[in-house]
């Protein structure tokens, strides 16, 4: 039964789409998502996390309750009081959340395509949970033709991402075509994925991406989740190198990078970082 804190949201701009059996209604404060304080929220807790916003809310299409909200975060303004305060309502109510945080991803231009692509992967775990076939691939492992003709991962986000990284390699804007990546899962339900490329002269670009869950599951590993994330930020920074250059890492300041990430992670083994 659906928690009686959890306010209906009827959909109220053009910015509104139907996938399936979802209604998505973007850019909803919590306090429009949940009516009253829940049972065993103190009233610092509600009323820090009534601050909260997802950029993204996937409403049931039966009965406009919401179920889960996607958050696009900068780095840059992250906070962890806040947090902690989301975690705390929507554990009490039921809701799925979940925080993108990165750079350079964000809700309007990745926004719709990426909540599009968590539904389908929901669809998909839904229909397939009752299979006896243990062999049968995961939607993120689903093989078929990709955009350029070759067969790879569909379900894979960063699939467009790492074609233009083959055309920037052609166009000798990148040393190498392969988008490269790991990614780590830490604790209250974090992960962290990375991508890079090499440029000319010894020169990396990185991009990192943080996925925090507070009960929000799709049927794709969220560390996995991130790594395809922090590809498709990679082709993001690919776009841009003409009018906003990044900056730039050496091969030294990836591996000082890695080794920090290590010490965090010391059971971390990317046989991918060490061919760079």
């Amino acid at each position: 039964m659906p928690n009686s804190s959890l306010r209906p949201v009827v959909p109220t701009n053009d910015q509104s789409f139907a996938r399936g059996r979802w209604v998505v209604q973007p850019d909803r404060r919590i306090s429009q998502l949940v009516q009253r304080r829940p049972e065993g929220v103190s009233p610092h807790q509600w009323n820090t996390a009534l601050r909260a916003r997802g950029d993204f809310v996937a409403l049931d299409a039966g009965t406009l309750l919401p179920v889960f909200a996607t958050e696009f975060a900068d780095p840059a303004a992250a906070d962890e009081r806040l947090d902690r305060m989301v975690a705390v309502v929507c554990d009490a109510v039921g809701l799925e959340w979940l925080r993108i945080t990165s750079p350079i991803l964000g809700a309007t231009a990745q926004g719709r395509r990426t909540v599009e692509y968590l539904i389908d992967a929901r669809a998909f775990r839904d229909a397939t949970s009752s299979s006896d076939d243990a062999s049968a691939p995961g939607f993120r492992d689903i093989i078929g033709r990709l955009p350029d003709g070759r067969d790879g991962f569909v379900n894979d986000l960063s699939t467009l991402a790492r074609a233009a990284a083959v055309d920037a390699y052609i166009s000798r804007e990148l040393a190498d075509p392969i988008i490269r990546g790991l990614h780590v899962r830490g604790p209250h339900n974090i992960a962290e994925g990375w991508a890079w490329v090499e440029l000319p002269e010894g020169r990396h670009l990185l991009e990192r991406v943080r996925l925090t869950t507070h009960g929000f599951t799709c049927g794709v590993d969220p560390a996995r989740l991130a790594e395809d994330l922090a590809a498709l930020a990679i082709g993001e920074r690919l776009k841009r190198l003409e009018i906003a250059p990044p900056v730039w890492l050496t091969r030294d300041d990836l591996f000082r990078a890695y080794d920090r990430l290590q010490t965090h992670h010391p059971d971390l083994n990317s046989p991918f970082f060490a061919q760079i």
